[in-house]
């Protein structure tokens, strides 16, 4: 459990279990401990490095808005100062969207792609999710402080003051529009993309996305001989806010991970 100093930025990771290695990227306002059984599950196999993406957890506020492209850098200078190479990265939600930047910006340092519950462009998400963006700044943060969010963060930063500015930084970057199609479909990495079956994000949205990795638009042939290299798995009973608990996603991560080229 350590730092980096990459990008101006004190990006706390931490390291769990031994072999091919995993970065794991959280959700908005959490840290890695999120991921829980999740992430004990993933390191019973491999090197799974969690890292706290900026003004999250461990790591500090940094003088810079909040962005998944400069946390996607941020990342994947990580990656290239533990000399790791081509690496597997999954993220959830915010993490998500910065590991779907990550493959865009820097393919180079990306093996393999698990996106869990984030869409391709940002009317991607419900309107009544885009809706409660709109309203989340420091005011909001300040109204978080009895939940478990919180209670993770307080546990660990090394500023519990700066609470309200992640608040902020969260806020601006969720109301920033983006639609990331044309670079999504052009991604190298295999991909697999995760949703609940009740997530914050349409069906209809999870199928555009897909259908730019070349899923869902023919026949996979008797033989699969036609089946597309990317991955969709939609988990039932679940939602945005407890797919990294269901109990079938760490096989779902570690069959994807390891199905032959």
């Amino acid at each position: 459990m350590t730092y980096a100093e990459v990008n101006g930025v004190s990006l706390w990771y931490e390291e769990h279990g031994a072999g091919e290695p995993l970065v794991l990227l959280h959700g908005g306002f959490w840290t890695v401990e999120m991921f829980g059984e999740l992430l004990a599950a993933l390191a019973e196999r491999r090197r799974v490095i969690g890292v706290e993406l900026q003004g999250h957890g461990h790591t500090p506020n940094a003088e810079r808005p909040l962005r998944y492209e400069t946390c996607a850098d941020d990342v994947a200078a990580l990656i290239r100062h533990l000399g790791l190479g081509r690496v597997d990265v999954m993220g959830y939600s915010l993490g998500a969207g910065t590991a779907v930047r990550i493959a865009i910006q820097h393919p180079d340092v990306v093996r393999r792609l698990v996106v869990v519950s984030t869409p391709v462009r940002r009317t991607g998400w419900f309107p009544e999710v885009l809706a409660g963006m709109a309203q989340l700044g420091p005011e909001a943060a300040e109204g978080m402080k009895g939940s478990p969010l919180y209670a993770a963060y307080a546990k660990v930063a090394p500023r519990v003051e700066d609470w309200p500015v992640l608040g902020a930084k969260l806020g601006e970057l969720l109301r920033r529009d983006y639609d990331w199609s044309p670079e999504a479909a052009r991604i190298r990495a295999r991909t697999m993309l995760v949703y609940a079956d009740a997530d914050s994000i349409p069906p209809a949205h999870i199928a555009e996305f897909y259908a730019l990795l070349g899923g869902g638009l023919r026949d996979a042939d008797w033989d699969a001989s036609k089946r597309v290299a990317s991955r969709l798995a939609i988990i039932p009973g679940r939602t945005h806010y407890d797919i990294t608990g269901a109990p079938s996603l760490p096989g779902l991560v570690e069959d994807f991970l390891t199905v032959p080229d």
